[in-house]
């Protein structure tokens, strides 16, 4: 940090398996990416390709490449896993992670419908490449799933070898985890938790409304991803208290 302040919640320092702040490439020039490490490096810790953005962005593997020297992972979105499945291209989905060396890939099945068993197979094959998110929870917002079905299927990929298990809100924020206003539903929430630990979750939560519900749950160190290029040091400034909606969080837990 830039200068000393006293009662700052500590941070995980990177490289964090806790705590990450995923973000999410849309589509940015390879001078805004390298614009977005200048301005905001340290504070990333994922940067996901969205949907399906990596078939048709210029300077693909440069831009990649760039990430990848700065340490930071980088993966497709699980709309491009699931375009490929849905094609009968699971190899060469495996080739284009090879040839762009990206060690990190997403299993989803928020288009598409996977049979479970069969998701969790992808899952278990993935790993012997990389690390493997999965996202749970459909992209439709008409399909609400009851809580116990998001425990079962996030106990069933991580037990399949997923790294973490990503809670779907899609790039606004308003399907899976929320309501079509961008509220959260909370009960849905703390069911989760009770069943799956908080470190294993990475909580899509694009809103800053979302990203202040998390961090006042979890703590400072919620895993949060969604986040756009322009939030994230905005973020990272609420983790730490230093943003007005998370200003008294930590300095009432210091005097308490």
């Amino acid at each position: 940090m830039n200068f000393n302040l006293n009662q700052i919640p500590k941070r995980v320092e990177k490289p964090r398996k806790f705590g990450i702040t995923m973000i999410m490439d849309k589509g940015l020039s390879l001078e805004e990416a390298k614009n977005l490490i200048s301005a905001a490096g340290p504070h990333i810790d994922i940067i996901k390709l969205g949907f399906g953005t990596a078939y048709v962005t210029p300077h693909l593997r440069e831009k990649i490449e760039l990430y990848q020297s700065f340490n930071i992972p980088v993966y497709f979105g699980g709309t491009l896993f699931e375009a490929f499945l849905v094609r009968n291209q699971f190899n060469d989905y495996l080739a284009l992670c090879n040839d762009f060396k990206v060690t990190h890939m997403e299993v989803s099945d928020g288009s598409i419908t996977i049979p479970h068993t069969e998701k969790c197979g992808y899952i278990e094959k993935l790993t012997k490449y990389g690390t493997v998110l999965s996202e749970v929870g459909s992209k439709d917002a008409t399909n609400i799933m009851p809580p116990y079905k998001w425990i079962e299927q996030m106990s069933a990929e991580l037990e399949a070898g997923a790294s973490y298990v990503i809670a779907e809100a899609r790039e606004a924020g308003n399907v899976g985890l929320y309501r079509d206003s961008g509220e959260v539903r909370q009960g849905l929430v703390n069911e989760i938790l009770t069943k799956i630990p908080a470190e294993k979750i990475l909580w899509e939560a694009p809103q800053k409304a979302q990203q202040l519900y998390f961090l006042e749950l979890v703590g400072c160190n919620a895993n949060l991803g969604n986040i756009a290029p322009s939030e994230i040091i905005p973020l990272e400034a609420m983790r730490v208290g230093l943003r007005g909606d998370t200003f008294h969080l930590y300095l009432e837990k210091e005097s308490a």
